[in-house]
């Protein structure tokens, strides 16, 4: 792939297909979308709608990092609330399965609400090839496959799909994300799963647990960034661990630490860190959320497991 060449295409498709029906682009701030977004915006200028969805499943203060990001790019970004929406769609549900395809329909149908809003035609949207391989071959449903397993965007959610980067994998996106300017915060961000936080809570999703998880994250985040791993990220159990408080048993928390390093996000190892870097991870974890009482490291590489837990 030669990176202007693909950049080039890419801009004159997206001009050529939306004409003067107008698009959204649907921006989350990873490289995918951001890369999506400066691609459209290269295309169509200022009639690019480009929103930001606060689902409630964010890392902390996201959206406003995201949104200062691309303003200095020069691209004002729409933060829409949505939180209740997805939390009333996933209540209730354990299963990984159901709960990935809640989140599809909060998103799809928080997205079809703002198309018409908007008075656009088109979404343009970060998919990648990895998505479409993981959920065409039944590993995981991504959230953002539509047409590839049959689900007509425009009858079922009233917009027409644009999505560029859907023969790329993550390491190609990256090159092209980088050709086209992006800022380092971009082109570094680790990957982050399109359900958010819900693909990193075991068992139901709810603002408290999701509350637990996001403070773990930001931990990981900040001690395992500095070994640029592909992703690293916490994971809360729906289990509960014993533990002691002033002499007495307590059931708490189980946080799960998970470090990969990947090249396109279909096979993956653990990284290898040193000990006193994971023992001062468990530390700050367990005096900064004193609901959880264990701690512990997966080291499974991908396959057999997922690089994400659902």
């Amino acid at each position: 792939m030669e990176a202007k060449a693909f950049i080039n295409d890419q801009i004159e498709l997206i001009k050529k297909t939306v004409g003067e029906a107008g698009a959204l682009s649907a921006l989350s701030g990873g490289v995918d979308s951001s890369t999506c977004t400066l691609l459209a915006w290269k295309a169509l200028g200022s009639s690019l709608k480009v929103v930001f969805i606060d689902d409630g499943l964010m890392r902390e203060g996201e959206p406003q990092q995201v949104q200062s990001i691309f303003a200095e790019l020069g691209i004002p970004v729409e933060i829409v609330m949505a939180q209740e929406d997805f939390f009333r769609a996933l209540s209730g549900l354990v299963d990984p399965e159901e709960k990935r395809k809640a989140f599809r329909q909060a998103f799809y149908g928080t997205l079809s609400r703002i198309i018409k809003e908007k008075g656009v035609k088109f979404l343009i949207q970060g998919t990648i090839a990895a998505d479409i391989i993981e959920t065409k071959e039944g590993i995981k449903t991504q959230h953002n496959i539509l047409e590839q397993i049959g689900i007509d965007p425009e009858r079922s959610f009233g917009f027409k799909l644009i999505e560029p980067l859907k023969t790329l994998f993550k390491h190609e996106v990256r090159e092209i994300a980088r050709k086209l300017g992006l800022p380092e915060s971009i082109l570094k961000r680790m990957p982050f799963p399109g359900p958010g936080l819900a693909a990193r809570v075991l068992g139901e999703v709810t603002p408290e647990r999701v509350a637990i998880v996001r403070q773990a994250t930001k931990i990981v985040e900040q001690e395992l960034s500095p070994f640029e791993p592909f992703q690293a990220f916490a994971v809360l159990l729906s289990d509960k661990g014993t533990g002691l408080e002033k002499d007495k048993r307590k059931f708490g928390d189980i946080i799960i630490i998970r470090s990969v390093n990947s090249r396109d996000a279909m096979t993956a190892e653990p990284s290898i860190l040193p000990w006193e870097v994971l023992t001062r991870v468990t530390e700050r974890i367990i005096k900064e959320i004193p609901s959880v009482t264990r701690v512990a490291y997966e080291l499974t590489p991908k396959p057999p497991a997922t690089i994400e837990f659902i």
